[in-house]
């Protein structure tokens, strides 16, 4: 028989592990990320800019225009960290965290619009070419924004890590395609100083146009994925099934664990298995108990439990696709 007790019935983890990642409590701190990045855009710009000026490069004017689309890029991250900072409200009960990957898809569709210029002035560029001036300097000042980028880029990739920010690592990466943008048209014209083949230039600005292409695909991708409510990362699913499997005895199981992600937040929801002569205050205390664990191993997923009596057929019906629970127990009603 199952005495009144809880404790008697769940195997709780002998010492629960440290949490294993931290977000930070308020989301409003991120947008002093997105400020770094504009203030780094129009920086790069005027370098950019001043560098195509004074060598008549068409690779660094493509440059200095993806620098444009990432001025653009910076205040629509801006905006949706504001919308993502959101608490819920009665139209939204979940929270505008979802904004993030609007702004993803946002920054995707100018990487395109950034690559799709390089693209079309490089092969002006190649059917007429044109002799560079002052290469030295040209080079150096798109080195120095190079630089600057590669820094904040670095910035706003490992912030978003951190914070489980979309829209940070989708701007990180988006300054990242216009370092080797600016990698690829230095080498461009340092090609063309030493072998006097003007048509290098741009025939190295296509290529870094094409790579771009595939960066802002991939961003897309992303951001569609997250649209479409995809589960959370295998590393936070594998934390959920593990907390489960610890509260699994011969009383209690799990099944139809499934999880998706919404911007920097998670939810998660469950079946769980309990004698059908349980209380339900006995097991709402259980789950109540998982359900504190889970917010401190798994940093901004909410799990929700749906609690079955394990002699109900229908209660081992379960969803096409789940995260599976590895337990030594094996499920499945008791025995008459």
């Amino acid at each position: 028989m199952v005495d009144g007790t809880l404790s008697a019935v769940t195997a709780s983890p002998a010492a629960e592990p440290a949490p294993t990642r931290t977000v930070a409590a308020d989301r409003s701190d991120l947008t002093k990320f997105a400020w770094l990045s504009i203030a780094a855009a129009v920086a790069t710009i005027a370098l950019k800019s001043g560098a195509w000026l004074i060598t008549g490069s068409v690779g660094l004017l493509s440059d200095a225009a993806e620098s444009v689309v990432n001025l653009v890029a910076a205040v629509v991250a801006l905006i949706a960290l504001r919308v993502a900072a959101r608490p819920a409200d009665d139209s939204h009960h979940y929270g505008h965290t979802k904004a993030e990957f609007f702004s993803a898809a946002a920054e995707g569709t100018m990487i395109f619009v950034a690559a799709v210029f390089i693209l079309i002035t490089s092969v002006e560029r190649f059917l007429n070419p044109q002799p560079l001036e002052n290469v030295g300097v040209g080079l150096g000042i798109s080195v120095l924004a190079s630089v600057l980028n590669g820094l904040v880029a670095f910035v706003l990739m490992r912030a978003g890590r951190a914070h489980r920010s979309l829209t940070l690592t989708a701007d990180g990466k988006h300054l990242l395609t216009d370092v080797w943008t600016s990698v690829g048209v230095v080498l461009g014209v340092l090609l063309v100083a030493l072998t006097r083949i003007e048509r290098l230039d741009p025939v190295v600005a296509f290529l870094v146009g094409l790579n771009i292409i595939w960066t802002g695909w991939k961003l897309l991708q992303e951001s569609a994925s997250g649209l479409m409510d995809s589960t959370l990362p295998e590393e936070d699913n594998a934390a959920l099934a593990d907390v489960l499997a610890g509260f699994t005895d011969e009383h209690v199981h799990f099944h139809g664990l499934r999880s998706r992600a919404s911007g920097h937040q998670g939810f998660a929801e469950v079946h769980m298995l309990v004698p059908g002569n349980w209380t339900v205050r006995r097991a709402h205390d259980l789950v109540e108990q998982i359900e504190a664990i889970v917010a401190r191993r798994v940093d901004g997923v909410t799990l929700t439990a749906h609690i079955e009596p394990r002699e109900d057929p229908r209660s081992y019906e379960d969803y096409p696709t789940e995260v599976p629970i590895t337990s030594t127990i094996t499920p499945g009603p008791p025995a008459p």
